[in-house]
């Protein structure tokens, strides 16, 4: 059974519910506040906590530090660079029959899993090699 959500959970819920893409706290924060919503930031983290142990809502931490939100609806799978943050969502999992052996041989529910692998971007390695290039001598 799961627990009741307060009211500061469900106005999270809903606004992540109506969101095309996911959010961080600053910008759940901030929207709330546009749409004439009182809440405080500490708040809106508390919130976004009891919704994550819940299995409703996921996060994902990007390069800056920041964690971003969203419903927990899939499996979350992104090539993100180093050098610019930039974060490409993709479509493959390699681990989804691994997860559902895990949940079988431990007894455990799993809510949701993330993959990512961290590089280069197209754009910042070609910024890369045209800086190696001008080092060379012709």
């Amino acid at each position: 059974m799961k627990a009741r959500l307060t009211r500061s959970q469900e106005r999270l819920f809903r606004l992540l519910k109506t969101s095309n893409q996911a959010m961080s706290a600053q910008d759940l924060y901030f929207e709330l506040r546009q749409r004439q919503e009182n809440i405080g930031l500490a708040t809106v983290y508390r919130a976004l906590e009891g919704l994550k142990l819940q299995g409703a809502i996921q996060s994902r931490k990007l390069t800056n530090g920041e964690s971003v939100y969203s419903l927990t609806q899939s499996d979350q799978h992104h090539l993100t660079c180093v050098n610019c943050g930039r974060s490409i969502p993709i479509a493959e999992c390699p681990v989804h029959d691994l997860e559902n052996k895990l949940e079988f041989s431990h007894q455990f529910k799993v809510y949701y899993h993330t993959l990512e692998f961290f590089g280069l971007c197209h754009s910042c390695h070609l910024g890369d090699e045209e800086i190696s290039n001008l080092g060379k001598v012709v």
